[in-house]
């Protein structure tokens, strides 16, 4: 628990998530770790809207991950105090420690999805396991992943194209797939080795292909959503002053083209305050 603290608290400030309810509630919604709160920005232009969640309201302490339910609530992953607090989508008033301090062994929250099945997955750092929730009421149901397997350190999760669980684990420099209805570990989806140094962030594009964000090297890498296969380095060591990626997700917008989407990767650094976005046509 100690090296994972290193690894959070003595980094720099700020994680990003970003995503788009209806057309006129679309925003970028920023989790500033060391002043437990979170900003508004216009999805954009990136201009200031507002102090989203004022610092501390609901006990919000260390806050990294976002996710949604559209124009409804907000979820966020509460680092120091192992918790996921609920906020109203609209808002931004504060509903319920929706996951309370410690529920089911959560131990340093870090990544959080909601699933097919609509409960709320969360990788819980300090124990090296995945935790499930009760979307609709945040009981605890099960250790999805319990520990003592090969996760190790796991950050950020998604669930791909496929229904299954993708989870980067930090401490074996590797992302693994999960049966997402058992929790059986399927394979190493990506393995340890080649270009990939700190896996963090995850997530599926446009193009159903996996994007890992390298946190040691400063990129993002492109993988085969299917084989795990690395394709490229989407964005190279540093490009843009990319400095410790930390979350990433794609902003998917129909453009004129019918057959077209204009997916636009938004991701938030350690060690760098602003918000670097790199687009993919398919």
């Amino acid at each position: 628990m100690s090296n994972l603290h290193t690894i959070i608290l003595s980094l720099t400030t700020l994680t990003i998530t970003g995503f788009i309810t209806s057309k006129a509630q679309a925003a970028l919604f920023v989790t500033s770790f060391n002043n437990d709160s979170v900003l508004k920005y216009d999805e954009k232009t990136g201009a200031f809207v507002n102090n989203f969640v004022p610092s501390g309201s609901g006990g919000l302490s260390g806050p990294i991950d976002i996710t949604s339910i559209p124009q409804q609530s907000i979820y966020f992953t509460s680092f120091t105090n192992h918790s996921v607090l609920k906020y109203d989508g609209k808002t931004g008033t504060f509903i319920n420690s929706f996951v309370p301090s410690g529920s089911g062994g959560l131990s340093a929250p870090i990544g959080l999805a909601f699933g097919s099945d609509n409960n709320l997955y969360v990788s819980s750092s300090g124990n090296n396991s995945v935790l499930k929730y009760d979307g609709t009421t945040g009981n605890f149901i099960n250790a999805f992943v319990p520990s003592g397997g090969d996760l190790s350190v796991p950050l950020g999760l998604t669930f791909g194209p496929d229904k299954n669980l993708y989870v980067s684990s930090f401490g074996t420099n590797s992302v693994l797939k999960y049966d997402g209805r058992t929790g059986n570990l399927i394979n190493a989806f990506v393995t340890n080795g080649g270009d990939l140094d700190g896996p963090r962030g995850v997530t599926f594009g446009p193009d159903k292909n996996l994007y890992v964000g390298s946190f040691n090297n400063n990129s993002v890498l492109q993988y085969d959503g299917t084989t795990g296969t690395l394709i490229n380095a989407f964005v190279p060591n540093g490009r843009g002053g990319l400095d410790g990626p930390v979350i990433a997700t794609f902003s998917t917008i129909p453009v004129l083209e019918p057959s077209s989407i204009l997916g636009t990767l938004v991701f938030g650094c350690f060690g760098a305050g602003y918000v670097l976005k790199r687009k993919l046509i398919k």
